[in-house]
C-alpha cells in the first residue's frame, strides 16, 4: 500500500512538471533494514528503562522511587529518544567496585530481571506469562480496526501507556520482562563486564524463565483476544447488508411532490 502511495504521488508530481529526486537507499535487503531498525528501538527502550533503574537503584531514593522505573521503561518504549549519562561511574561509587548479583548493594538488577525473594521459580513463570499475555490481549485491541483501535498517529504513546500500566500493576514480582530481547542482552553483558557466572545462577536459574514465558504468553494473550474477541466480528456482508437494509426504506419513500405526480393518471411507475 506505501508503494502503491508512493508511486501515485510521484506520477502525479511529474505530472505537474515538478521534478522529483528519490532518496538513495543504501541498504536493499529488508530484512536487514528491519533488523536495524529493531534494534534501534530495543536500544532506546533499554536506555531509557536501564537508566531510571540506575538512577533508583544507585540513588538509595534520592532521584526517584519504584513508579520512576515504569515510568522510565513505558514512556522508553514511546518516545525513541536517546539519552545519555555516566551510569557507570555512579554503579562503581555505589558498590565500592564489588559488582555483586544478590545482597544489599547488588547491582545486576539494574541491567537484567531477577525474581523477589519470594518467589518461587514456578510462580515466576507464571508471573511473566500473566504479564506478557496482558501486553499482547491489549495490543491485539489496540490494533483492532473492528473494535476500537488507537487514534491514528497515537500508537506509541498508547503503547508506552500499556508498558508503564503493565509496570505498575505487575512489575514487583519479578521486573516484568515481558519480552526476551529486554533481558537476555543485559544479563550477558552483565557476565562479561564483572558480574560473573552468578547472574545465571541467582533465582534457582531464573535467566531462561524471561526467555521461555513471554513468548508462551504472547501467543495465549493473541489467542484469547483473537478467540472471544476478534472472531467474533461480524462478517462485512452482513454488515453490508445491514446498512442496505436500514437505509432502503429511506431510497423509497417519496416526497410530496412526488406523491401527487403518482396519483395524476396515466403514471404507473410510482
Amino acid at each position: 500500500m506505501k508503494d502503491m502511495v508512493q508511486s501515485a504521488e510521484l506520477e502525479v508530481s511529474q505530472r505537474k512538471g515538478i521534478k522529483v529526486t528519490q532518496p538513495r537507499v543504501w541498504l536493499k535487503n529488508d530484512t536487514v533494514r528491519v533488523g536495524l531498525a529493531e534494534s534501534l528501538c530495543t536500544y532506546v527502550m533499554m536506555v531509557f528503562g536501564l537508566g531510571s533503574v540506575a538512577q533508583v537503584v544507585t540513588g538509595q531514593g534520592a532521584f526517584g522511587q519504584y513508579l520512576s522505573i515504569n515510568l522510565g521503561f513505558g514512556l522508553g518504549v514511546a518516545m525513541g529518544v536517546h539519552v545519555g549519562g555516566k551510569v557507570s561511574e555512579a554503579i562503581h561509587d555505589y558498590c565500592g567496585g564489588n559488582l555483586t548479583v544478590t545482597g544489599v548493594k547488588a547491582t545486576a538488577g539494574i541491567f537484567a530481571t531477577y525474581p523477589a525473594p519470594y518467589l518461587s521459580l514456578l510462580a515466576g513463570f507464571i508471573d511473566q506469562v500473566f504479564g506478557t499475555a496482558m501486553l499482547l490481549l491489549c495490543l491485539m485491541a489496540l490494533s483492532d480496526q473492528k473494535n476500537k483501535p488507537a487514534a491514528a498517529g497515537n500508537e506509541p504513546v498508547t503503547v508506552g501507556l500499556l508498558v508503564l500500566l503493565i509496570g505498575i500493576s505487575l512489575g514487583s514480582n519479578s521486573g516484568y520482562a515481558i519480552n526476551p530481547t529486554r533481558d537476555i542482552a543485559p544479563r550477558v553483558f552483565t557476565a562479561i563486564a564483572g558480574w560473573g557466572a552468578d547472574v545465571f545462577r541467582s533465582g534457582n536459574g531464573w535467566w531462561w524463565v524471561p526467555l521461555v514465558a513471554p513468548p508462551i504468553g504472547g501467543v495465549l494473550g493473541a489467542g484469547l483476544y483473537k478467540a472471544l474477541v476478534e472472531l467474533q466480528h461480524p462478517a462485512l456482508s452482513e454488515q453490508v447488508g445491514g446498512l442496505v437494509e436500514e437505509t432502503a426504506p429511506l431510497r423509497n419513500r417519496k416526497t410530496p411532490v412526488q406523491m401527487d405526480v403518482c396519483e395524476k393518471p396515466g403514471y404507473v411507475n410510482c
